[in-house]
Parts: C-alpha cells; sequence; structure tokens
C-alpha cells in the first residue's frame, strides 16, 4: 500500500500532464479545475502508484526545478527498458540508458521538459 505520495509543480502543468502520460505512461486520476491554464491538483497514476502535481506556486516554498536551477528529487518506479523505448519516443532527454546498477537492478535516468529527474528501475525495497 503506498503511504508516500511525491508532488511536482510544473509552469505549464496541463502540458505537463498530457507529457507524462504519453511519454511515462501515466493515467490522469482527476485534475481540479478540469480545465483551463492553472491546475491546483492532480493526481496521475502509474500501475498502482498515484503521483500529484499542480501548477507552481512560488507562495507556498514549491516550485519546479528550472525555476529553482536545480534537481530537487528523483523518483523511481519499474520496467526500464521498455520504458526507456517509450519516454525517448516521446522526446525525453534521457540523461543515462538502462543499466545494471552494483545493487542489483536495472534502471534508467529521464530528464522531463520542465527539469524533473525521474529514475525508472527495477529496485524493490526489503520488506
Amino acid at each position: 500500500m503506498q503511504t508516500i505520495f511525491p508532488i511536482l509543480r510544473y509552469n505549464d502543468a496541463r502540458g505537463a500532464i498530457r507529457w507524462l502520460c504519453s511519454a511515462f505512461g501515466f493515467v490522469e486520476v482527476f485534475s481540479v479545475p478540469e480545465t483551463g491554464k492553472y491546475v491546483r491538483h492532480a493526481q496521475l497514476k502509474l500501475g498502482t502508484n498515484i503521483i500529484m502535481l499542480g501548477s507552481d506556486r512560488p507562495h507556498d516554498g514549491m516550485a519546479r526545478p528550472l525555476t529553482l536551477g536545480a534537481v530537487t528529487q528523483s523518483l523511481h518506479v519499474e520496467n526500464p527498458d521498455a520504458h526507456c523505448d517509450r519516454a525517448r519516443a516521446a522526446g525525453a532527454e534521457i540523461l543515462a540508458p538502462p543499466a545494471d546498477t552494483d545493487f542489483g537492478a536495472r534502471s534508467y535516468h529521464v530528464r522531463d521538459p520542465e527539469g524533473h529527474s525521474w529514475t525508472f528501475g527495477t529496485f524493490r525495497p526489503a520488506e
């Protein structure tokens, strides 16, 4: 059961939702409001996992990496080889292609159009 839900900020949150669904395979669960440029809150699902995102809101201390000039996090999921092919076909910037790690996983690194760094890999934490 997922108990941690990442929240990401985007300048063009509507565009990010479309891109994340196309390039990474997310499915939009809902968005508030449903239309318009500004996104107060949206949820996207990948497999059994949910991420939340919304438009930049400088007053709450969160911003996108391109605004800050630095990456502040990386998210990790699964199926790196086929997933990398899908992301590359959608125009994603592949930072490192799929490779085996020294801790028994296989992963690749990619950046979305607004600078969020993502890691997709086979890592499974011990339960």
